[in-house]
């Protein structure tokens, strides 16, 4: 009798292993190319989802796909269908960037999600699996019941393994320029992305967009530690309407076991499709000056009258610095008419050829080329993005003609004038519009107040900078005395993941008179840091010239290149310090950047990085008094002979930085 019951006992145990089996066998897999990292996908109760490991450790815990549309839901009545797979392993090259070459090397499974009843329509999941994270999207495939539709919602979530410290600005802060503020996600509000983790000492993560395209930005809601996506809507609630692009963004998921691996990804980058533009010989990014650091505090005027910047005459002064100092470009805002009434209510009152009867805008064109320097122009459409689309053709047409390259445009309200939100779908669709009609007319763009950079530049590398953070110039206005001491120390954590910053870095002199107390929370050395740290093609020198004239510091800004061969990462803590360490594109010359928060650092540079043979290392860094509260220009400049065997030790003063160049001795 009790053989019988032990064999019967044995018989379930062994069907419930093979059930077990059975139903693991449901679920399909992918891993990165070095097995550091898995993907598993599979479908229990009519629910898709996906769990992402790295060796034993759980990254991405058990979390829900799908889409909630308007109608008829994509999300709980699914059974697994076709599974593809494919890997690719390329190396490509930048017209410019953060390194020349590029290697793109992933593992993909397609996974085809097929409804069990009703119309039986089919939804595609893409996973890609790299050593350094892992992506997915949605693809939609035109099927009966699934031609043109509206999704409402993404059930997309992101199941975190723990309450991670998570660093991020507020969902839907104007122009994505809000503070960055770390707490446990458990006590977080609705965040904008990327939003970066710090999970435990060997696990990191960011999570954001790439390749944004024709779809709606993606912020997270939360529940407990559990994110989900949470698109921003158009002005009826729709989020998507999908119609002839039929994929989603890729959501990435950046896994590194250092703050610095997280720095080093090029995952966003290699998830956006190859450059479309044939020849980029025309693409030269450079560092430029501008009528730009008086305006932001008062001195001088966007509209016309007796302060009013953009004149003849300051543009000329203007170029004539540039052409000494060689520096390419100038910026000129407030040189067009549209300024003189409440712009933010009637920027269907800009015009984006005409200029003010002060400023000869064909002359100066004509005087800075002979000069060798360009004229930026500068669009501002105070958020009339249709007047703006009514003029692209003629405008960029006319710019290309006078021989600009580059135009800053620009988006101040908080919504369009048709009632859309920026970072939506409109705003996308209307960015991207910009980004490709420049392209045909030969022009780099600056864009401010967009949606959130997502590795386009690769796509469409004519968008050199973008803003969507808070800037230098909340040092000159802002009424709580500017930006925190740590703020350079998270953005490229966050913000700086999706593409180049249009930060305006250069700051030299800290009086202001419209605000007082309102300056640079940071001293003259960490300024010059931002060239290296802060990553551009087209960086500012951001101050009024008078502030640079006899200053020896200016030399730093003359000579950092801002096109990089090959970047790394020797210091990083998320909001704390970091120390970047470029090579210049083409050359063996190196320019270091480090920065801290308000806390004084000291930290040891291995220059191990340096080829064969000596280098003269110039060195500007915090003077032993410097302090960015109470003494922040004190500033020290020395040379030193050094080698790849030579540990440079660097002092941050608080607030502090420190910014080399090391150049080959011949």
């Amino acid at each position: 009798m009790k053989q019988d019951i032990m064999k019967r006992l044995l018989s379930v145990v062994f069907m419930c292993l093979v059930l077990s089996v059975v139903a693991s066998a449901k679920d399909v897999l992918v891993s990165s190319p070095d097995g550091s990292l898995t993907v598993t996908v599979g479908v229990d109760g009519g629910k898709a989802w996906y769990r992402v490991v790295r060796g034993g450790e759980t990254v991405i815990g058990r979390s829900a796909l799908g889409l909630v549309l308007k109608d008829g839901d994509l999300k709980d009545n699914f059974k697994m269908g076709k599974v593809t797979r494919a890997s690719l392993d390329e190396t490509w090259s930048q017209p410019w960037g953060e390194d020349a070459q590029v290697r793109n090397h992933y593992n993909e499974m397609r996974v085809i999600l097929q409804e069990k009843n009703g119309q039986k329509r089919q939804l595609g999941v893409v996973f890609r699996a790299y050593d350094d994270g892992v992506a997915f999207r949605y693809e939609f495939p035109r099927q009966r019941g699934l031609q043109d539709f509206v999704i409402m919602d993404e059930a997309t979530e992101f199941a975190l393994p723990s309450d991670a410290q998570a660093w991020s600005i507020p969902a839907l802060t104007p122009y994505y320029e809000g503070i960055y503020t770390r707490e446990p996600v458990s006590q977080k509000k609705n965040m904008s992305g990327p939003v970066a983790l710090e999970v435990n000492d060997g696990l990191y993560m960011a999570i954001m967009d790439a390749n944004l395209t024709d779809y709606s930005t993606m912020n997270f809601s939360h529940q407990g530690t559990t994110l989900k996506a949470d698109l921003v809507p158009w002005k009826n609630g729709d989020k998507v309407r999908v119609g002839n692009s039929r994929v989603s963004p890729w959501r990435a998921i950046i896994i590194g076991r250092t703050a610095a691996d997280i720095l080093l990804s090029r995952m966003p980058l290699n998830l956006n499709d190859p450059c479309k533009i044939e020849d980029t010989s025309w693409l030269k990014p450079t560092k430029y000056v501008g009528i730009w650091w008086a305006l932001q505090k008062q001195r001088w005027t966007w509209s016309q009258g007796d302060r009013h910047g953009a004149t003849t005459e300051n543009t000329k002064r203007y170029i004539d610095f540039a052409a000494k100092h060689g520096l390419g470009g100038v910026l000129v805002e407030g040189w067009n008419y549209g300024w003189d009434t409440d712009w933010t209510k009637h920027g269907d009152g800009f015009s984006f050829t005409k200029a003010y009867p002060d400023y000869d805008l064909q002359g100066l064109c004509r005087y800075a080329g002979e000069r060798g320097v360009r004229i930026i122009a500068h669009n501002e459409t105070g958020g009339a993005a249709q007047n703006y689309e009514n003029q692209l053709e003629d405008a960029y047409r006319l710019y290309e003609s006078l021989g600009i390259n580059t135009v800053k445009t620009g988006y101040v309200n908080s919504h369009f004038y048709n009632g859309e939100l920026q970072h939506s779908q409109w705003g996308v669709q209307h960015f991207r519009k910009v980004i490709e009609t420049a392209a045909r007319y030969h022009l780099m763009i600056v864009n401010h107040e967009g949606a959130i950079p997502s590795g386009i530049q690769r796509t469409w590398p004519n968008l050199i900078a973008t803003e969507s953070m808070r800037g230098q110039e909340y040092n000159a206005f802002d009424r709580r005395g500017g930006n925190p001491p740590y703020h350079e120390c998270i953005l490229p954590f966050t913000r700086g993941l999706g593409g180049p910053m249009d930060f305006t870095p250069g700051i030299f002199e800290y009086r202001n008179d419209s605000v007082p107390g309102t300056r640079p929370q940071n001293t003259l050395a960490h300024q010059l840091a931002e060239y290296v740290v802060i990553y551009s093609p087209g960086h500012m020198a951001a101050d009024q010239i008078e502030n640079y004239e006899h200053q020896p510091a200016f030399k730093f800004i003359e000579e950092v290149p801002t096109n990089w061969e090959r970047t790394l990462v020797p210091h990083a803590s998320m909001g704390k310090y970091v120390t970047y360490v470029r090579q210049e594109r083409g050359t063996d010359n190196w320019y270091v950047g480090s920065v801290t928060d308000s806390e004084a650092r000291d930290l040891d540079l291995p220059l191990d990085f340096l080829g064969d043979g000596k280098y003269m290392a110039i060195i500007y860094e915090d003077g032993p008094d410097a302090d960015y509260r109470n003494n922040p220009y004190p500033m020290s400049i020395r040379r030193l002979d050094v080698d790849k065997n030579k540990v440079l030790h660097l002092h941050l003063a608080s607030g502090g930085g420190c910014a080399i160049q090391i150049l080959p001795v011949k």
